[in-house]
């Protein structure tokens, strides 16, 4: 049963006819109550049970085939203090989106809630964060694939290949993607099952390493000097004794880690297809968060036992392929994390490519991306042109980009500020839209600035530039229409 529409707040703009739904839910003008597209609309065609595996594909493949041995190589053993500083800054996050997105269920995630809430610029400025943060992930993941796939030298032809193909899958529909994104997903939790077994079993017979009793390793595994590679936490000696650099190096591995649990806001970016959106939305974000977190917690343990990683190099960007080569597993074993880690990423692809195109639809529909990108196709109900907008991006990131940690550190900046603004947003709702204590909203917005702040100085400066690009652009567009 839906409720009745409800008019935006004193001095935000009026959603557009074309957002299509209207404040509560409901079908907006030209789409009907069963779900069928009007011009413009998308479709309401996916259940619960659809966007919790969205939520799962977005987050699953970059956590814990990247992420995980990364934020170890910074916090040693205290990355298990990185994980739940990561999921608690999450969780603020979620149930910032998770209340937004119950009363706005439209395409563009925290663009459309900011600008509802609290205006166009702010709703630009989380739109374009996203935008910027996200095609970074994108190419994160198709490098990941490549990764485990081939040798190094064919990795960045296959990611653009992989890059292309899910994109092809994605402009054929959204039932498709989570179709698709199911079978993804159970591929790798087989393996991670099966891999985190094998590893336990190599612990248990004497094979494991330090474990708990490693040191913090500190900034980029000690790689780095100053604070353009390492950030605040390099240049207060994180590693070195120093208390409060190694929170910081915890903050930063902090940091990585949120790059994987980003993917629950995947749910809430397909709010205008997704059934019964004022239930479905809060339900599915929690329960995908819940359930990687516990994951995460469990897997960075086991790595945890099973090193510390050998070599200057850290874990690199296959830690459970080095974590078997320790333990002496064979080739099999190998074949079965390789074959999870290649389904992982590519579920995670496909999602991250659904959600920014998403994202891209809503700006367009407002003008603060070109008109164009807002069509929808009639016959599959997804924003095609969008989509193949942000193929063609991850395709000359994915051939241009230098690897894959760097695209971690540039996607954690742009998502930390979307979700500062999503936490600003949801802590104005008021009445019934108010669905959570707004303690949680501030803690969201403390944790997201802390772990921006841990980030390395080039990233901080790149991010920043990107940012005032787009702010730049979008006063010029402006101007150009008065």
């Amino acid at each position: 049963m839906s409720t009745p529409a409800t008019p935006p707040p004193p001095g935000s703009s009026a959603a557009p006819a074309s957002s299509g739904a209207s404040a509560s839910g409901a079908p907006a003008s030209g789409a009907t109550a069963s779900g069928a597209p009007g011009s413009g609309q998308l479709a309401r065609r996916l259940g619960l049970g659809d966007a919790v595996v969205i939520g799962l594909a977005s987050m699953i493949g970059a956590g814990v085939f990247v992420a995980l041995g990364a934020a170890q190589d910074l916090a040693g053993p205290a990355v298990l203090l990185a994980v739940g500083l990561a999921a608690l800054v999450a969780f603020g996050n979620a149930t910032s989106t998770a209340q937004l997105a119950a009363q706005y269920p439209t395409s563009g995630g925290t663009y459309f809630f900011g600008r509802q809430q609290l205006g166009p610029w702010w709703g630009f400025l989380a739109g374009w964060c996203f935008v910027i943060g996200k095609t970074a992930s994108c190419a994160a993941m198709a490098m990941v694939v490549a990764a485990y796939l081939v040798p190094e030298g064919f990795q960045r032809p296959i990611a653009a290949a992989v890059v292309v193909l899910l994109t092809a899958v994605n402009l054929v529909g959204v039932t498709r993607t989570a179709g698709l994104a199911r079978i993804l997903v159970t591929i790798a939790l087989v393996a991670l099952a099966l891999t985190a077994a094998r590893l336990l079993v190599g612990v248990a017979a004497g094979d494991g390493g330090a474990a708990f009793g490693a040191p913090v390793p500190g900034p980029l595994a000690g790689r780095a000097t100053g604070f353009w590679d390492g950030g605040l936490a390099a240049l207060l000696g994180a590693g070195d004794g120093g208390a409060l650099g190694t929170v910081l190096a915890i903050a930063q591995a902090a940091a990585v880690v949120f790059f994987a649990f980003a993917g629950y806001a995947r749910v809430a970016t397909l709010g205008e297809e997704v059934t019964a959106p004022r239930r479905s939305i809060p339900r599915a974000i929690l329960l995908a968060l819940g359930a990687v977190f516990a994951l995460y917690i469990a897997l960075a343990a086991v790595l945890v036992l099973v090193g510390p990683a050998p070599g200057e190099q850290g874990w690199g960007p296959a830690p459970f392929i080095a974590a078997l080569d320790l333990v002496g597993a064979g080739a099999v074993w190998k074949l079965v994390v390789t074959v999870g880690a290649a389904a992982a990423a590519a579920g995670a692809l496909l999602a991250l490519v659904a959600g920014v195109s998403r994202t891209m639809l809503g700006m367009a529909r407002e003008g603060d991306l070109p008109r164009p990108l807002a069509h929808v196709s009639q016959r599959y109900s997804v924003p095609q042109r969008a989509e193949i907008t942000v193929g063609i991006a991850v395709v000359l990131l994915v051939l241009l980009a230098s690897d894959v940690l760097v695209a971690i550190t540039a996607s954690a900046f742009g998502v930390l500020l979307y979700y500062a603004v999503a936490n600003i947003a949801a802590y104005t709702q008021t009445g019934e839209h108010r669905l959570f204590p707004k303690a949680l909203q501030v803690m969201g917005l403390i944790g997201c600035i802390l772990l921006v702040a841990a980030l390395p100085g080039s990233t901080l400066v790149a991010g920043l530039a990107l940012v005032a690009a787009g702010l730049v652009y979008r006063g010029i567009v402006l101007a150009s229409r008065r």
